[in-house]
């Protein structure tokens, strides 16, 4: 409880930060009801965590604990320190969640779910959390065997799982940095400018800057593209099949997988 309550209030304290930077200097105008789309958005992120507790008795948290105290795990079988572990555990998970990340595009069933993801037409702090549920379960079940077969211990992952989640609603977010602190950042990490561009309706430009947190697995891996096309005022967001206002709704969310139109 104490571990939930911790992500919990990062969760909303990230949340807060992001849309308050979001209402003083934002990027893009938006073109459709806030209130809509955040009451959709945080309804499937309430849902995605209650469904976590029903179908999973162990999350990647709990699996930490579990190999710390049985000692399993490559971390564990070489005994290594805390202080080595912590960053080498944050390191190797960022790399899982970007090949992860990859995949949903590239095998055509799991894009059908991650697309979803894709479908909100305005960019902003929510689209950072907004996920099909199935897509939350299957990216848990991946981060549950990653953490088993390392052995991280669960700082670690607790620290990660913050990293992750804060660095998603931060480089989903409709503000605007400048040109020279974008550029400072991006050598290190993702920002709203880098990801933005993987939100494109163009597919090459979809189909690229897979990262969340570290902005290295991009350019390592040959996926990094710099500006959208159009630029970032005249890039148009979203998933062209799914355009209508109603598809933003909780209900239609949870079906796009399943439909064609």
């Amino acid at each position: 409880m104490e571990i939930e309550s911790i992500r919990f209030g990062f969760f909303i304290g990230i949340l807060f930060i992001c849309t308050v930077w979001e209402i003083i200097v934002p990027k893009r105008s938006l073109t459709q009801s806030k209130w809509f789309r955040w009451s959709n958005n945080l309804g499937l992120v309430a849902l995605n965590g209650l469904l976590l507790k029903i179908t999973l008795p162990l999350l990647a948290i709990d699996v930490a604990l579990v190999t710390e105290d049985q000692g399993f795990g490559v971390f564990n079988w070489l005994s290594l320190p805390l202080w080595l572990s912590v960053p080498i555990t944050v390191f190797v998970l960022d790399c899982v969640i970007y090949w992860q990340h990859r995949l949903f595009h590239q095998v055509p069933l799991l894009w059908k779910l991650h697309r979803m993801h894709h479908s909100d037409q305005d960019i902003d702090v929510t689209t950072g959390a907004r996920f099909h549920p199935i897509e939350i379960v299957l990216s848990m079940l991946i981060k549950i065997v990653a953490v088993a077969i390392i052995g991280a211990p669960a700082i670690a992952v607790l620290i990660f799982e913050i990293l992750l989640n804060g660095s998603a609603m931060f480089n989903h977010s409709n503000a605007r940095l400048s040109t020279d602190l974008d550029r400072l950042l991006r050598t290190a990490i993702v920002t709203p400018d880098m990801h933005r561009v993987h939100h494109s309706t163009i597919r090459k430009e979809c189909d690229s800057n897979y990262g969340f947190f570290l902005s290295i697995w991009d350019r390592c891996f040959g996926s990094y593209i710099d500006q959208p096309q159009h630029g970032h005022q005249g890039m148009q967001i979203g998933v062209d099949r799914f355009r209508a206002r109603n598809e933003q709704r909780i209900d239609k969310m949870l079906t796009q997988p399943f439909r064609s139109k």
